[in-house]
């Protein structure tokens, strides 16, 4: 039988759909949740998933994502995970305020919670949907672009969990939150769909790490939304560190709300996952806004890393700075797509876009695809995109003074990385993703060579 493209979409939804039927029965509280579950899943069914056909997606072949089952996991275990297990990954040992899940599910137990200064609340979604139902109301699912983005509607149909931290008016926090979220599900299918809502009040500031790791080697499907909200001179430092199993696929969306004056630096830095793809979208909706995405991609073998973001300026006298270099080797792929989108009204624009890439092996490939469309006329817009090996001329010039050849690669690689880890602002974070970056070079067989 030869089916419609539209009825090959509604075949592949239909286990989600089936799955939703059962899952909305089971009762959602407050009762504001239910609809917009079921605007997410109609959503889901009505876009499907993307295909090669769909521009936004032509580099990245979701096939081996579509065919496995989809086995959601509802209910929550340590399953084996201890504070030790913890220190282990990356950031484990840092100081600050720790929200820890696993398989998708908060567990308290491995959490460390100082008591928050007053009027601020760092919590898990399920905790703040009981006890902050009035507050979620009026952020949560309000900014997530659905619309044309399937997964996304796809995590609110069946969110569960997440971070949720909100900062009052003028509050300052000198140590960072850290969401961790740890997979240790190895069977092929199953999926969470972690939720992150973080909101910034009137003149806050705060540091927000949110890192993605595992235990096992699986086909396991992480999809997770980040909603970040900013108020009028608020500022944050927010940092996504994946490094999830290497058979894993990882689906990302983290969309920003700035208010004037507000000042974002968004960090993205990917190592892990057989295929992952992270959408950032920011909509810089009032005066004065400072925008700066920064994002580092390290694959090798047969990885895909994916970064699309669509940066919107609405307002006048905002600024936007775009900084992806990603480092390629074996046969993986990096996939840039990269626009700004500069409304009328965004006179005084200045906004810059660029995207570098380091081929490692004559197999790994690159796409990147920057992209300006601007409708106001007083503007400074730029973007650039590179793609090569690593210049001979530098090598030759490191090992005319007694540098071996195979360091003097790592030394050019990891300032090339450097160029991106130099932009985190909170030192401790910084210093720990230049050793994690360096390590992984170490590692590489392909580099690590001997002199």
């Amino acid at each position: 039988m030869v089916y419609t493209e539209e009825e090959e979409a509604m075949k592949e939804t239909e286990p989600h759909q089936r799955k939703f039927e059962w899952f909305e029965k089971q009762g959602h509280k407050p009762a504001w949740v239910f609809p917009l579950r079921k605007a997410g899943m109609a959503r889901f069914a009505e876009l499907g998933f993307p295909t090669l056909q769909d521009e936004d997606w032509r580099f990245t072949n979701l096939a081996p994502l579509v065919k496995l089952p989809f086995k959601p996991l509802l209910s929550s275990s340590p399953d084996g995970i201890t504070k030790e297990t913890l220190a282990q990954f990356t950031f484990g040992e840092l100081d600050s305020t720790r929200l820890v899940f696993v398989n998708g599910h908060f567990v308290p137990a491995l959490s460390s919670q100082v008591p928050p200064p007053q009027g601020v609340r760092i919590k898990s979604i399920a905790a703040a949907l009981a006890e902050d139902a009035d507050l979620l109301e009026k952020h949560l699912g309000r900014y997530a672009q659905e619309a044309t983005n399937p997964f996304s509607a796809l995590n609110s149909a069946f969110f569960q969990d997440g971070g949720f931290v909100h900062i009052s008016p003028g509050t300052v926090l000198k140590q960072p939150i850290h969401l961790v979220y740890v997979w240790t599900a190895a069977e092929p299918g199953t999926t969470a769909h972690p939720r992150n809502l973080i909101v910034l009040e009137k003149n806050s500031r705060a540091t927000v790490i949110e890192s993605y790791a595992s235990t096992i080697d699986g086909a396991y499907f992480t999809n997770a939304v980040t909603e970040l909200v900013l108020a009028e001179n608020a500022a944050l430092e927010h940092c996504k560190f994946q490094d999830e199993s290497l058979s894993a696929f990882h689906i990302a969306a983290i969309h920003a709300h700035l208010g004037k004056n507000s000042n974002l630096i968004a960090h993205s830095i990917a190592t892990g996952a057989r295929l992952s793809r992270n959408d950032i979208r920011t909509n810089l909706a009032a005066e004065g806004v400072e925008c700066v995405l920064n994002g580092l991609y390290l694959t090798r073998d047969e990885q895909l890393a994916d970064h699309h973001m669509i940066v919107e300026h609405a307002q006048p006298h905002c600024n936007s700075h775009e900084y992806y270099n990603g480092i390629l080797d074996g046969r993986s792929r990096g996939v840039f797509h990269g626009r700004i989108l500069v409304r009328q009204p965004a006179q005084k624009t200045d906004a810059k876009q660029t995207n570098k890439n380091l081929l490692l092996s004559d197999e790994a490939t690159a796409d990147t695809k920057p992209q300006l469309e601007i409708y106001a006329d007083d503007v400074k817009c730029t973007h650039g995109a590179t793609i090569g090996q690593l210049n001979e001329e530098s090598i030759f010039y490191l090992r005319a003074r007694g540098i071996g050849a195979e360091r003097a690669r790592r030394m050019l690689i990891h300032a090339f990385a450097g160029e991106i880890i130099e932009r985190i602002r909170y030192a401790p974070v910084r210093e720990e993703l230049d050793r994690v970056v360096w390590e992984h070079l170490e590692t590489n067989p392909r580099i690590a060579g001997k002199d």
